[in-house]
């Protein structure tokens, strides 16, 4: 009974897990408004975090956005194209 309930948990946990591309729109963040580099810089200064309200997500949830905003960014192999 236990092992199905945490089984159940985890699964529940993957499930409603927040993507980066949700994050990101959650946020109103356009990837490629920004070189890789810039994301980066903000993703390192606490007031630059709190400027864009992503200070409050979880360190994993960050992480999630900062690869989603990297791999779309403007310099990036796959960038976003604003209405697609």
């Amino acid at each position: 009974m236990i092992k199905s309930l945490l089984a159940f948990l985890m699964f529940t946990t993957i499930l409603f897990a927040k993507s980066g591309e949700y994050l990101s729109k959650e946020f109103r963040l356009n990837p490629a408004s920004k070189a890789q580099k810039q994301w980066e810089r903000i993703f390192k200064k606490k007031r630059k975090m709190k400027k864009y309200g992503i200070d409050k997500l979880s360190r994993d949830e960050q992480k999630k956005l900062l690869n989603y905003l990297k791999t779309h960014s403007a310099d990036s192999d796959s960038p976003t194209v604003p209405g697609l």
